[in-house]
């Protein structure tokens, strides 16, 4: 194999490994219970404990691979991971399991950003969309087949056995990422030299936006507006998840009913994985970004005036439709705005406000279903949806650069 289809077959594999070993805990959660002792709700806090280290572990992974490649990202991500997540094979209590899965949270998004960043100097330009497409729809994919796995292994044989199963596979995935091709640190061009200075002073806000002044003056605003956009995204998927549920049993519908309005959701998104690659590669980015942000705030305000189960399918089908078309377009249109020497940083910044609006979309999301009924916490959202998608279609650019037709001899 060529040292480019080796790299990218690599970083695949250990995708879907990692989405497989990550899929695994969600259905162990009622068995935490049990094991530890604690309530539903606690042992529910394994997620939200890996949700907070990915967080953090987003602004540290940029300024590492920006600093020292991607090498370090590729390596220390699975050991730290396979290490934190060992704690579960051994402890009695509860606390350490969170601590350890938080530590596994912060690894995961530098390995990810890592990754990401070693196969987008892979490939040219105009291959990022299907990269990031892969990317994301393998880690679905594993995500997938590790939570029938966890929740089977789990059950049978008790948590210990998912935990050291999860463990084995970070450090198979370790093994693995030796063969992927190392990103080298890009050098600053010399009109960014005197910002890769600056972006070593001053407090933290003072360096992001002297990270934020290197990209081409053309460029800045279509970088806020894809850093809006990822939060919008974040946004909706979270509340999907969250308060969907809520409304169906407002409407008296039954949990094999939600079951169903998911499972449409993701083979829509699985399908549109080729698909949807093509389309931010070949016809435009925009084309990607648009209905990703404008077709679910759309179906946002079609879900309250929604009262059986019949047109909520039709809804998954637009969502399914929506979010294959999301999988990695803002991420691809990222690279294109980033300077090559600030691009994790400025990438990791992008996902960190869109990890802030996962956790607190719920959570407001909630807290509307609780006081006003699960249909006005969709109506609350929409309208912050269809701005992303606006401001994605007036305000930003188009950052695919496509090649000139060839003049006919």
């Amino acid at each position: 194999m060529s040292p480019v289809v080796r790299g990218l077959t690599m970083l695949y594999l250990t995708t879907i490994l990692l989405g497989f070993a990550h899929g695994m805990l969600p259905p162990i959660i009622p068995v935490l219970e049990d094991t530890f002792g604690v309530s539903g709700g606690m042992a529910a806090q394994v997620v939200t404990a890996f949700t907070m280290g990915r967080l953090i572990g987003q602004p540290l992974g940029g300024t590492i691979i920006d600093k020292f490649g991607t090498r370090p990202a590729v390596l220390i991500g699975p050991v730290v991971i396979g290490l934190s997540v060992s704690v579960g094979i051994v402890t009695q209590w509860f606390w350490p399991l969170l601590v350890g899965l938080f530590i596994a949270g912060a690894a995961d998004s530098m390995w990810m950003l890592g990754r990401e960043v070693a196969g987008v100097d892979l490939v040219k330009a105009n291959q990022r969309g299907r990269l990031m497409s892969g990317f994301m729809g393998f880690h679905g994919v594993g995500m997938g087949l590790g939570a029938w796995l966890g929740g089977t292994v789990g059950e049978e044989m008790g948590i210990r056995v998912v935990f050291a199963l999860y463990t084995g596979i970070a450090a198979f995935v370790f093994l693995i990422s030796v063969l992927i091709p190392s990103a080298e640190r890009p050098h600053p061009a010399p009109s960014a030299a005197s910002g890769a200075e600056a972006e070593m002073e001053g407090s933290r806000l003072e360096r992001l936006r002297n990270l934020y002044l290197q990209i081409d003056p053309r460029l800045r605003a279509t970088y806020l507006v894809l850093v809006f956009a990822t939060a919008s995204m974040m946004l909706y998927r979270m509340a999907y998840q969250a308060i969907l549920p809520l409304r169906m049993d407002e409407i008296g519908l039954d949990p094999s009913d939600i079951g169903t309005l998911f499972l449409v959701v993701s083979f829509g998104s699985l399908v549109m994985i080729v698909p949807a690659g093509f389309v931010v590669d070949k016809i435009g980015r925009k084309w990607a970004t648009v209905p990703s942000t404008a077709i679910p705030g759309i179906a946002f305000l079609l879900i309250p005036l929604t009262g059986d189960f019949g047109p909520l399918i039709a809804i998954a089908v637009l969502m399914g439709f929506s979010n294959g078309l999301s999988l990695g377009s803002v991420a691809t249109s990222t690279y294109d705005v980033a300077p090559d020497a600030i691009r994790a940083r400025l990438q990791a910044a992008r996902r960190t406000v869109a990890e802030v609006g996962a956790i607190t979309g719920p959570l407001l999301g909630g807290f509307l279903a609780v006081m006003f009924g699960a249909g006005v916490a969709f109506v609350v959202y929409a309208p912050v949806l269809l701005l992303a998608a606006a401001l994605l279609m007036f305000v930003a650019r188009e950052t695919l650069v496509k090649r000139p037709a060839t003049a006919a001899a």
